[in-house]
């Protein structure tokens, strides 16, 4: 069995709640947990808490492969080691000696699939009885006494010419049970190196990597938005203010933003298919999707079958709900929210909504531009391929 352990430890002296604090529009560790959900040389992922906060948040993500492991009260205190709760879980958890046992960090969001799945490969292929995670730094370091640790000052090199040194990056520890519980310790024996891309080196210690982790994270997420193949907004509360205007004869209208409407004109530019979906059915709703020509214009889908109906929508276009984006304000949205693999909601959605793991929080209010800053979001990784 290979096994995943990510301690989140509830207290936090430098930043407050730092394994839940939203970063990029989820919970810090959401970005790990995902990733090792998703990866296929893991089995099983231990999430070691102390909290039922972060237990609560951790299984609403609804990832099958989880278990938590609730750490003792010792364990979890400032001075106590990561290895301390590591042994403390072994020893109370009946694992084979020959299991892997590999320790991530919530604190490395910057950790994909792909790299876990990689190092688990070379672990095995090189049979090293330990294995870290590093970047390659090609700084230049020097001692107290002022001698140069890593290159001859006679002689600089150049940055392409140089080969560096390796640094561990604290992203993940790759060991066996067995040695583990021989040597207490996250590495022993003969270390293999897996050498991750310079961007990863930053680690969430301080508020200060905090706001640097978050631009570099923007950056390594805009690349994952090319695999957008259908965006969705909901009508009422999201395309328009949620206000409910009618004329002297009793005619319904209903206030759109022009600049949302662009914003759909964008994603058409793009190749992305677009539409809309709502629980009300209005000649306004179809006059304003025929308007902006869109895909799609789903009216009538009662509370809780939002998401049955996209489901339907994807099988015909072959497409996964992971390439689905979809922006919503109100609980008849929760269902498809909470499915698509990029949701975001106005500043004033409800707060059942703003609460889900992996919603994105928009600064603008419904139909004052909050579509279009969500598409402005997503259109901005594009323009980064």
């Amino acid at each position: 069995m290979n096994i995943a352990f990510v301690p989140l430890r509830y207290g936090s002296k430098s930043i407050i709640e730092k394994n839940i604090k939203e970063f990029c529009g989820k919970p810090l560790a959401f970005w790990v947990l995902s990733a090792l959900q998703e990866s296929n040389s893991i089995d099983l992922i231990v999430v070691a808490t102390d909290s039922d906060v972060i237990e609560s948040l951790v299984m609403s993500f609804e990832m099958k492969k989880i278990s938590i492991y609730r750490r003792s009260i010792l364990s979890a205190q400032d001075t106590a080691s990561t290895e301390m709760v590591m042994l403390e879980y072994l020893n109370n958890s009946p694992h084979s000696p020959e299991d892997i046992f590999a320790l991530f960090q919530a604190t490395s969001p910057f950790t994909t699939t792909s790299h876990i799945d990689d190092a688990m490969n070379q672990y095995l292929l090189k049979r090293n009885d330990s294995m870290i995670s590093c970047t390659r730094s090609k700084r230049f370091f020097w001692n107290d006494n002022g001698y140069p640790i890593n290159y001859n000052y006679l002689e600089r090199p150049r940055r392409q010419d140089f080969k560096g040194l390796l640094m561990e990056n604290g992203a993940f520890y790759i060991s066996k049970v067995k040695y583990i519980l021989t040597y207490k310790n996250r590495i022993s024996g003969q270390i293999g190196m897996y050498e991750m891309p310079e961007y990863t080196s930053i680690e969430i210690d301080e508020p200060e990597d905090w706001i640097i982790a978050e631009r570099i994270f923007e950056n390594y997420l805009r690349k994952k938005v090319s695999k957008i193949k259908l965006f969705l907004s909901d009508v009422d509360g999201t395309l328009t203010d949620a206000g409910m205007y009618y004329d002297e004869h009793g005619n319904e209208l209903k206030k759109f933003n022009t600049h949302d409407g662009k914003g759909f004109e964008l994603l058409k530019l793009k190749g992305i298919r677009t539409g809309i979906i709502t629980s009300e059915t209005t000649k306004i709703n179809q006059k304003r999707a025929e308007k902006l020509k869109l895909d799609y214009c789903l009216q009538g889908i009662s509370h809780g079958e939002k998401l049955r109906a996209v489901c339907k929508i994807i099988s015909e276009e072959n497409i996964d709900l992971t390439e689905v984006a979809y922006i919503g304000d109100d609980l008849n949205c929760v269902d498809l929210l909470s499915k698509v693999g990029y949701a975001a909601c106005p500043k004033d959605a409800q707060k059942e909504v703003k609460s889900l793991p992996n919603i994105k929080v928009l600064n603008s209010r419904g139909g004052r531009g909050a579509v279009r800053e969500f598409i402005n979001y997503l259109l901005h990784g594009f323009e980064q391929i």
